[in-house]
């Protein structure tokens, strides 16, 4: 995995606002096909776009931008068996407190119509219809992955680039999305999940991939529990997730491997997520080399300071969010470089990765800013990135 070792260098989260041609392939294919022909080539195009921008603005380590998936989750349902649309079962984002406090106001942002009742987070007015466990979870996604794979690497070629990363889900995230119908026990569930992700973290890095996981349930989670447990109560929590994310990373190359987590995409008060102190040890307990965190919205901008105390370990490299997802506006280059450099003085510049807080497009059809914002704020990371850069070795 490269690191910083003689400047800052940048890299972001993943999930790309798709271009219109690339929505549409989303929207109308049906689950389980791969694209072929006409959408194959639309796809690789979009694909080649998208690398050549990031090279443009800067980005020393990118990705398809997840073009090819139909959210950074809910992908899976391509690529393991065992889970089907089930009327009246509860899906995992129940109604958070963050919502249930500014019902309201959500109502307005997202234009839902407020529900009380356990509906759905990302949107309470939906139907209760969730994808649920009802039969054994298996991997049968290795042509998705190949095909993927085999897409990225001819655009790296053409654009100069050496290295990229792969997000995919952890397993804890999953769990706590599809309610579980088949298994005796959530433990043996989660196994299960573990076992069957295993083989797609295994085809990423066999192919020479850094293998990124994306886990928002892993801190998320403390919104949907009303009350919430105290945050030693949590931690257990997060812990039994990061066990199963660790069997599902065994035997492969902690270099190879990033940990991302956030407190969910939503534009949002978020006045009711956990503070990254209760849940930081544990997180560094995963077998990654490499830790992407939220650190430039406004509600976690301040937790560089919970460095102050925990020691990074040895080797280890974060990428704290140094521009962000959640407002249209512009981020300031002297302001991403300062963001950057309270890092690095805790943490040390070589251990430290620029990236954005979240991804800018968790489904095919997302857009938490325009696309046009996306890459400026890419390029505004690689001026703070350089600025950061002549100060930190200068």
């Amino acid at each position: 995995m490269k690191r910083s070792t003689d400047r800052i260098i940048t890299s972001h989260v993943g999930s790309l606002v798709r271009p219109p041609e690339v929505v549409a392939l989303l929207r109308n294919r049906p689950a389980g096909k791969l694209f072929e022909g006409d959408e194959e080539t639309i796809l690789q195009k979009a694909t080649d776009d998208a690398v050549a921008l990031q090279r443009e603005t800067g980005i020393d380590v990118p990705n398809d931008g997840e073009f090819p998936k139909s959210g950074f989750a809910n992908y899976i349902t391509d690529r393991l068996t065992g889970f089907e649309e089930v009327d009246g079962s509860q899906a995992g984002f129940l109604l958070g407190r963050d919502r249930k406090k500014f019902l309201d106001a959500y109502a307005e942002m997202e234009g839902t119509v407020p529900n009380t009742g356990p509906g759905l987070a990302a949107g309470a007015g939906r139907s209760q219809t969730a994808l649920t466990c009802t039969g054994p979870v298996t991997f049968v996604g290795q042509k998705f992955v190949e095909q993927d794979i085999a897409n990225m690497k001819a655009s790296m070629a053409r654009h100069g680039y050496d290295e990229a990363f792969y997000p995919a889900t952890a397993p804890g995230t999953i769990e706590l999305q599809r309610p579980n119908k088949f298994y005796k026990t959530n433990e043996e569930y989660l196994e299960a999940i573990a076992n069957a992700m295993h083989e797609e973290y295994k085809l990423i890095t066999d192919a020479g991939f850094v293998l990124q996981i994306d886990d928002p349930r892993g801190v998320t989670a403390w919104d949907s529990m009303d009350p919430p447990p105290p945050p030693e109560e949590y931690a257990k929590f997060a812990q039994v997730r990061v066990d199963a994310l660790n069997h599902a990373l065994r035997g492969i190359p902690e270099e190879l491997v990033r940990y991302h987590v956030c407190w969910g995409s939503w534009h949002g008060p978020h006045t009711t997520d956990i503070e990254f102190k209760h849940i930081v040890n544990v997180t560094l307990q995963i077998k990654a080399q490499c830790y992407s965190v939220e650190a430039a919205n406004p509600r976690h901008a301040h937790e560089y300071h919970v460095f102050e105390d925990v020691k990074l370990p040895e080797g280890k490299i974060l990428m704290p969010g140094v521009i962000a997802h959640t407002t249209n506006c512009v981020e300031h280059p002297e302001l991403v470089a300062e963001r950057i450099m309270n890092y690095a003085k805790l943490v040390g510049r070589e251990n430290v990765i620029a990236g954005p807080d979240c991804g800018f497009a968790q489904g095919f059809a997302t857009k938490r800013v325009h696309e046009s914002i996306q890459w400026e704020k890419f390029r505004v990371m690689r001026e703070g990135a350089d600025i950061a850069t002549r100060k930190l070795w200068q």
